[in-house]
This record gives C-alpha cells, sequence and structure tokens, in this order.
C-alpha cells in the first residue's frame, strides 16, 4: 500500500464490512488507533515490528467511515467487534496495542477477554475518565449546528488539533493530509460529528476495577508533553496493569507517528517474551 509491505485487507463481519492493514509475519501483534485517525497512524511503527502486524480500522473512521453510518461506534461495540473479527481472521494470542480511543479499545477487549490477549501496550490512550477532551466535547455539544459545514470551515480547527498533538513539525504536516484526506472524502463535519456523538466515558470508567486483575504482560509508553492525555493518567494505568510508565521526554499525543521507534521497541519486547497459550503469565 505504501511500498513498505503494508496492505489492506478486507472481510465480511456478520455481513458487515471491516477493514485493517496487514505488514510482516510471525507473532501477531493487534493496532487500534483513535480519532481523528485511522489504522495509517501505524504506518511508520508497522514495519519496524519484528512480527506479523494487524491495524485496524474501526468501523466508522478512515475508509469505513461510510459504514459507520447507523451503527454504534462507542469504544465497548468496537471492543466487541475487535474480538469477534479475530476470531474471524483466525490471529490467536496476539500482543494488543492501542493509542488514544484505540487503547481504551484495547482495555474493554482485554478486561472481556483476557486468555485473548499475550500482552497489551497503551500509548497516550484514553482512561478512567482522562476523556473526552475538551475540543471534543465542544463538538459533540455543537454536533447539530456543525453536521452541515463545509470541509473549509472543519479544517483550520482539524490542523490545530494535530499540530498541537505532535512535537516532531514534519510528520505534523504529512499526518495532516494523510488523515484529512478520508474526513474530506466522506464529509468531514457529518464523520465527525458521528464519531465524537458516540463517545461515553462510562465504557472506561466500567472495566477500571477491572484493570489490576488482568495479569497481562503490559508496557505503558507516553509522551510527557501530551496536552489531550495527560501523563498523570499513563502512571495511573501503568500502576494498575503492574509496570513502570515509560516516559517520552518531550513528546506529545500522536506518538505512533513522532516516535514510532519507541513503540516498536515496547511491542517488540512482549513479542519477545510472548508466553505460549495456556502457560503461566507474567509481567
Amino acid at each position: 500500500m505504501n511500498g513498505l509491505g503494508v496492505h489492506l485487507h478486507e472481510d465480511l463481519l456478520d455481513g458487515e464490512p471491516i477493514r485493517w492493514l496487514e505488514h510482516g509475519e510471525g507473532s501477531p501483534v493487534v493496532l487500534v488507533h483513535g480519532i481523528p485517525t485511522s489504522p495509517r497512524l501505524w504506518r511508520h511503527v508497522m514495519p519496524l515490528v519484528s512480527g506479523r502486524s494487524l491495524a485496524l480500522e474501526m468501523v466508522g473512521y478512515g475508509s469505513s467511515i461510510p459504514d459507520g453510518e447507523g451503527r454504534d461506534l462507542g469504544l465497548a461495540a468496537q471492543a466487541d467487534r475487535l474480538l469477534r473479527w479475530l476470531d474471524l481472521i483466525g490471529v490467536e494470542f496476539p500482543v494488543l496495542v492501542g493509542h488514544d480511543l484505540g487503547g481504551g479499545v484495547a482495555q474493554i477487549a482485554a478486561a472481556r477477554a483476557p486468555g485473548r490477549f499475550s500482552g497489551i501496550v497503551l500509548t497516550n490512550a484514553v482512561c478512567y475518565d482522562s476523556w473526552p477532551i475538551p475540543s471534543v466535547k465542544a463538538m459533540r455539544s455543537a454536533a447539530p449546528a456543525l453536521r452541515y459545514l463545509p470541509e473549509l470551515v472543519l479544517y483550520p480547527s482539524f490542523v490545530q488539533l494535530l499540530h498541537r498533538g505532535h512535537d516532531d513539525r514534519a510528520r505534523a504536516l504529512e499526518s495532516i493530509g494523510v488523515h484529512w484526506q478520508h474526513y474530506v472524502a466522506h464529509g468531514a463535519a457529518r464523520s465527525l460529528m458521528r464519531q465524537v456523538s458516540a463517545l461515553d466515558v462510562a465504557d472506561t470508567l466500567a472495566v477500571a476495577d477491572e484493570l489490576p486483575a488482568l495479569g497481562l504482560p503490559a508496557r505503558v509508553v507516553w509522551g510527557d508533553a501530551d496536552r489531550f492525555q495527560k501523563v498523570e493518567y499513563g502512571r495511573r494505568l501503568a500502576a494498575d496493569l503492574g509496570t513502570t510508565l515509560q516516559p517520552i521526554p518531550g513528546g506529545k499525543h500522536f506518538t505512533p507517528e513522532d516516535h514510532p521507534e519507541v513503540i516498536a521497541g515496547v511491542i517488540d519486547e512482549l513479542i519477545s517474551a510472548r508466553p505460549e497459550p495456556g502457560s503461566d503469565r507474567g509481567q
């Protein structure tokens, strides 16, 4: 798809389309993006990972924006789809990786079926009551008025959001083009409003008490200058998962794009320590 061996796959899940990017061979790694991105968030991480990377496209995001019409786009529903998708494609015992909303999806999926995964990596993820962030809350409250605005009205806000979330300016400029194209192709205002209207902090609060009992090898890596998901939440998440926070000094929100080598490195740590299904697990 991009000259680095990353390919788009598509199948039907319960009669509805589901898409993902895939790269490499070996031990499976499932990566889940957030908002306002798509599986291409992981485009610089996947070629660096030593195993088989599968970056799921959440329904209602990226090229699947049109498929989100009339469907539940909440994190709990996305986590259920993820588990059913793993059954569909026969992937067993993957390392589960999540960023932003995808980190919330990962927490919910792991809480519902911890035995399905060999480890979990969370980076600048939503958790507990850390979200929705103020700009998303503002969009959600203004959804009825904003839904039919032309794309050019929203574009400056989109650009500002991504710049605020990147510490690498060149990568920010690249990422704006990568992620905006899906919104402009499918109606930016309607697409964003549909996404933000589905968000409910109750989804992560519902599994918060289950995190310390997951028993999964875990890594939590965080851009410590993130203005959207504060590093204090990362520390709490790491403590609940029985690990130590790995900070990225000066890193901001979009760590998979600005610091792919760091993210790939912690994923590879868990791949190397991957236990066999049914074996005892350690941290």
